[in-house]
């Protein structure tokens, strides 16, 4: 069933296990990104197949298996993030349009100490902000632009319009160039600084 994208339905145990061993590598890093912790992703993962799996009779293929098992995963998140912090974060608040990169890639075969030392500490302050980010933004920009989810996927996973998610990932990504541009003016005055 790996690379199949419907029929699930009638699916017997055997091919249950490689849709597993397909998605589950994809889905622990999406969750670790959203849930900022490794048991509770191991947990939220666990969680997502269960419930694929006691709801493989709901699966009409109208979406693409990959949505299907991240909006469970998206949900199982979020739930999770409820829980944890119930005055912070509201399911209700994500619904409304008010409301990560993998590793840097990198095409040259020859990387300069201070330029591998700099490619390093700019993912880092990415990701401190990306962590930074409001759930609701957090979790559009990672399908979008770290998981590679169309618009419309988005939507269907999170259960928004379509509208929403290009307004929340156009947020997210102003907070992540405003967060990049104070990290760049205070790398330039400190290096100006030690020139001196």
């Amino acid at each position: 069933m790996p690379g199949q994208e419907g029929g699930m339905a009638a699916a017997d145990d055997q091919t249950f296990v490689a849709v597993i061993q397909e998605y589950a590598p994809r889905l622990y890093r999406h969750l670790l990104r959203l849930l900022q912790d490794p048991q509770d992703a191991e947990d939220a993962l666990q969680e997502t197949f269960l419930k694929a799996y006691q709801h493989l009779g709901d699966f009409r293929g109208q979406a693409r298996l990959s949505t299907w098992l991240y909006r469970i995963a998206t949900n199982e998140a979020l739930m999770q993030l409820r829980r944890k912090n119930p005055t912070i974060f509201s399911l209700e608040a994500l619904q409304g349009d008010d409301a990560y990169p993998d590793e840097i890639l990198l095409n040259q075969w020859q990387i300069l100490p201070e330029q591998a030392a700099l490619s390093a500490e700019m993912r880092q302050v990415l990701e401190r902000a990306v962590q930074r980010l409001s759930p609701a933004l957090r979790v559009v920009f990672l399908l979008r632009d770290v998981e590679g989810f169309s618009t419309r996927e988005t939507a269907e996973i999170l259960g928004i319009s379509s509208d929403a998610v290009k307004t929340r990932l156009s947020r997210a990504r102003l907070r992540l160039r405003e967060a990049l541009a104070r990290y760049f003016q205070g790398s330039a005055s400190q290096r100006s600084e030690a020139a001196l």
